[in-house]
């Protein structure tokens, strides 16, 4: 046995130290893959908190709808101060709606809540102005499909009955609304 042990021990591998791991160059640095990609991150205004926008076109147009005539929608809805409940609320459910809410991720919400408040509220002849882009433009990439579409619409008549907005106003809405999702769903 003991003329065994030292072939045994002869023909055992030595163990070697774990190897250090290498060391960082520069060449080897964390890629900025924003920097790489050209993505270029602009600064909020420090007013309305906004993601600054190139210039486009502001148009009554650019709302995708008409507004009503007279001014019994826009009281069915609470005047400006309901729709923007109604707005906000509607914003709120599709962001924690797990269907939907990576669209909205990496959206300038800040803008969102006041142009979909202008939309509303100046489709409902509640005395607003629509500043945002038309339609086909402002949901250009977002890669929108006609289920996203539904959810929105779903968490809009959610806020809607939330709202105490009576069912024919509601569907007068939805029926001005409805002829956008050509505009909005890119798939």
């Amino acid at each position: 046995m003991s003329l065994l042990l030292p072939l045994l021990l002869a023909a055992a591998p030595l163990a070697q130290p774990p190897a250090a791991p290498p060391a960082q160059t520069d060449a080897e640095a964390p890629v900025d893959w924003d920097k790489e990609f050209g993505v270029v991150r602009k600064e909020r205004d420090p007013v309305t908190g906004e993601i600054p926008l190139d210039p486009y076109p502001q148009s009554a147009a650019n709302a995708g709808a008409r507004p009503f005539g007279g001014e019994a929608m826009a009281r069915a809805f609470g005047g400006q101060a309901g729709i923007r409940r109604i707005t906000d609320r509607t914003l709120d459910l599709s962001m924690a709606d797990p269907r939907i809410k990576a669209i909205f991720a990496e959206h300038d919400m800040v803008r969102l809540r006041r142009t979909l408040f202008e939309q509303v509220c100046y489709i409902l002849n509640a005395g607003c102005r629509y500043s945002g882009r038309d339609m086909k433009t402002a949901h250009k990439g977002l890669g929108t499909t006609r289920a996203d579409l539904n959810a929105l619409v779903e968490h809009l008549q959610e806020a809607m009955r939330e709202a105490k907005v009576s069912f024919p106003a509601q569907n007068r809405l939805l029926a001005r609304l409805a002829p956008m999702d050509r505009a909005v769903t890119e798939r």
